[in-house]
């Protein structure tokens, strides 16, 4: 009888997991290896890639839990298994405070249960006085060094990186608080930090000058999340489970799981990384589906990406040194490093030569997800109204090989979208029609993306939209200031379509121009080829 495999779905707590026999993916000699590197460390990485499971890893190691070890490839490299007082605190629990002085006093209480473990002090008032009474208490009674967890660090801060105003309030009660870890250093045998971002002027990265950021160390850029060899051994039996479910090979389920859920990586050597918590979670429930996104796109992140005024539509084709992208928060001249730090682009390539790295969107289930958070704020509509309406219908025509039909949808799917409405101020966010055009087709072709791709690179160019049916190859050109004929040539002369000459199947071309006075479908011209 098959054993019924646990996922760890909403577990992040090490010792849980290991009591309650949960699948657990090693990283133990990776955690040994960190411990010993460097005595102060902040690792980068973002939301739901098991940064909360690494820190209570840490607080099991560090207290002597050596039983909950057995098995991982730690025991073959720790000896002494000494065990030292923790501080371990997860700061997502403070987050969204409504002024400086409530984030203050959330962080004195959140420290009360470890004052009721080393002891407290009526003279400590600030949440820095307590945490240094902590270190220094725990240090005194156990004769030992102090192991300090701090989780999301950054969770305070992120839905201010608008305000400004109170932003540096907020700000100078972090300070005051990550300060203490510099002051006590002596008395600290080791500290980790984890959170998404990179703030600048915090005491966490100018004060403590120790401090190694292992964010894009290629040692550590599987630290977090699970890695192709990890899912074809430790998670074969899952992947065999869904290929049953799906009625699919072995080969096509790991194909469809790849380009769902695979695709990050960490460093310029880092091999690709899926996205633990969606991996499991789909194993768990039996479907592919965009879990990461199930309490929707951040806020802050939609905020700073208005603020910015980003490319959407070049977010799949970025070329940039590591400064650029991998910049402190507060240094920003671009919503770029956020949605880097975000998890919502990754590295793609990097080329040694130049030192410059290519970026892009990790895969299907991060387009899909940040596309339907962006189209009620760029574009006015909402992602499930494009997939059930125009999306099903264009693919459907597309299917049937009947371009007129699928123009007709195309055409009168655009002419009800409420352009009208504010559509002056995106006029001015991109600067010109063209450029409205190109954020509005992106946005919408994007929530194709399981049978479309956009933006897509070839030797001539940038195809603006490829469809792949079974028997058919349709390469779509669309111009905002132009005629339907300047795109079937632009086509042409670019060569968007050769890529796909030499796969077997009919290749059709589609130049597409859009009307200024009535925004919708103007004319259209194909040409096919087999």
């Amino acid at each position: 009888m098959n054993t019924v495999r646990k996922y760890p779905v909403g577990i992040q707590t090490f010792e849980r997991l290991r009591k309650e026999n949960y699948i657990y993916i090693d990283k133990t000699d990776l955690v040994w290896n960190m411990t010993k590197e460097s005595p102060f460390v902040f690792l980068s990485r973002p939301r739901r890639f098991g940064k909360s499971l690494l820190t209570t890893t840490l607080d099991s190691y560090f207290k002597g839990q050596k039983e909950l070890f057995v098995g991982l490839k730690i025991m073959d490299l720790e000896t002494e298994w000494e065990q030292y007082p923790v501080i371990h605190v997860d700061l997502s629990t403070v987050k969204n405070k409504p002024s400086p002085d409530e984030l203050g006093r959330s962080l004195s209480l959140m420290l009360e249960p470890m004052g009721e473990m080393f002891g407290t002090n009526e003279r400590e008032k600030t949440p820095g006085e307590k945490l240094q009474g902590l270190i220094r208490r725990a240090y005194k009674q156990t004769g030992k060094q102090v192991a300090v967890i701090i989780d999301e660090y950054d969770a305070p801060l992120l839905d201010k990186l608008h305000l400004p105003e109170l932003l540096d309030g907020f700000r100078d009660v972090m300070q005051e608080f990550f300060i203490q870890l510099k002051a006590n250093e002596a008395m600290i045998r080791f500290c980790f930090i984890t959170g998404i971002t990179k703030f600048s002027q915090l005491s966490i990265f100018s004060t403590i000058n120790n401090l190694t950021n292992i964010s894009m160390d290629a040692k550590y850029a599987a630290l977090c999340g699970i890695t192709e060899e990890e899912l074809a051994t430790d998670m074969a039996p899952d992947i065999a489970m869904l290929a049953e479910e799906y009625e699919c090979t072995l080969e096509e389920m790991h194909d469809k799981l790849k380009k769902q859920y695979d695709g990050y990586r960490f460093s310029e050597v880092s091999p690709e990384i899926y996205n633990p918590f969606s991996l499991l979670k789909c194993f768990n429930q039996r479907k592919i589906a965009n879990y990461w996104f199930e309490s929707g796109t951040p806020t802050f992140l939609i905020r700073q990406m208005q603020h910015f005024r980003t490319d959407i539509t070049a977010m799949d084709r970025m070329e940039e040194p590591s400064d650029a992208f991998d910049l402190p928060t507060e240094a920003m001249e671009s919503a770029l490093p956020l949605l880097y730090q975000s998890g919502y682009i990754t590295i793609k390539g990097y080329d040694r030569e130049s030192d410059i790295y290519t970026l892009g969107i990790p895969n299907n289930e991060v387009r899909l997800g940040f596309t339907r958070g962006l189209l009620p704020v760029y574009v006015g509509i909402d992602g499930p109204n494009v997939q059930k309406g125009f999306a099903l219908t264009f693919w459907r025509a597309l299917k049937k090989n009947d371009i007129d039909l699928a123009m007709k949808e195309m055409k009168a799917y655009f002419a009800k979208l409420p352009y009208v409405e504010g559509f002056q101020k995106k006029l001015a966010e991109v600067k010109n029609y063209e450029g409205f055009y190109d954020w509005s087709l992106y946005l919408i072709f994007s929530m194709l993306n399981v049978y479309v791709r956009t933006q897509v690179k070839c030797a001539g160019g940038r195809t603006d939209v490829v469809v792949e049916m079974p028997d058919a190859t349709w390469v779509f050109e669309l111009k905002a200031n132009g005629t339907a004929q300047e795109a079937l040539d632009q086509i042409n002369s670019k060569n968007y379509a050769l890529p796909y000459e030499t796969e077997g199947r009919k290749v059709v071309k589609v130049g597409v121009a859009f009307e200024r006075e009535t925004m919708t479908v103007g004319e259209y011209k194909v040409a096919a080829e087999c």
